[in-house]
C-alpha cells in the first residue's frame, strides 16, 4: 500500500503542472483556509532533497500564490466590512492590528485561521493598501521559505524514504503551530487574570 502511495506521489511531483498547482493552492488558502497549501509545499519540498523538484521554484510559486490570495482576501474584507464586524475572529484580528500594526500580518501567517481573519480585517478597516502589500510580501515570503525548508530538511534526513521525510516535516510544522497556540493561550490567560487587578484603578479615575 505504501509503495502504491509513494508511486502516486512521485508521479505528481514529476508533473510539469506541479508548480501551477502549488500556486493555485497557496492562492486559495489566502481566503479559503481549509485548502492544504502548507502541506502541499512541504510535500513538494521533501522531494526537492532528492532532486525531483526544484526548491527555489517551490518557494517562489508558493510565495506568489500566498501573496495574491492574501490580496484577494483583503478585497473581500473591504467589500464585506459590515458583515464582518461582529465576528469573533474579526474582533480578535482588529485588536491585534491596533496593538501591533502591520506586523500582525506576518505573525498571523503562522496561526491557523489567523491569516484569513487578519487579511479580511485589514481590508474591512481600510488598512492602507501600500502598507498591507509591504507587510504581506514579508509574510508570504517567510511562510514559503519556512514551509519549503521544513520539507527539504525532512527529505534530506530520510533521502531514501520520502514518506518518513514527509512525516517528519509535517510533524515539525504541527509542533511549531502547537507552540504558537500554547504561547497565545498563556498570554490570553495572563491578560484575563491581570484585567480585574486593573479595574479598580480604572474606575476610580
Amino acid at each position: 500500500m505504501s509503495h502504491a502511495i509513494l508511486d502516486l506521489v512521485e508521479q505528481v511531483m514529476s508533473s510539469p503542472w506541479l508548480y501551477v498547482a502549488l500556486f493555485g493552492l497557496a492562492l486559495l488558502d489566502g481566503f479559503f483556509p481549509v485548502v492544504p497549501a502548507e502541506t502541499s509545499v512541504i510535500t513538494a519540498a521533501v522531494f526537492a532533497a532528492s532532486g525531483e523538484t526544484n526548491l527555489a521554484l517551490i518557494i517562489v510559486v508558493a510565495a506568489l500564490g500566498a501573496f495574491a490570495g492574501d490580496h484577494i482576501s483583503y478585497l473581500i474584507g473591504k467589500k464585506s466590512a459590515g458583515r464582518l464586524r461582529d465576528k469573533k475572529a474579526f474582533v480578535w484580528a482588529r485588536g491585534a492590528l491596533e496593538e501591533r500594526g502591520g506586523l500582525v500580518l506576518v505573525v498571523a501567517r503562522y496561526i491557523p485561521g489567523g491569516r484569513t481573519a487578519t487579511t479580511l480585517t485589514m481590508g474591512a478597516v481600510r488598512y492602507p493598501l501600500r502598507s498591507f502589500t509591504f507587510f504581506d510580501a514579508i509574510a508570504a515570503s517567510s511562510w514559503a521559505v519556512y514551509s519549503a525548508l521544513i520539507g527539504f530538511f525532512g527529505g534530506m534526513a530520510f533521502e531514501n524514504d520520502p514518506i518518513k521525510g514527509l512525516l517528519l516535516g509535517l510533524g515539525i510544522a504541527l509542533s511549531v503551530t502547537a507552540v504558537v497556540e500554547i504561547v497565545r493561550w498563556v498570554r490570553k490567560r495572563r491578560a484575563i487574570q491581570a484585567s480585574p487587578e486593573r479595574l479598580p484603578m480604572d474606575t476610580s479615575v
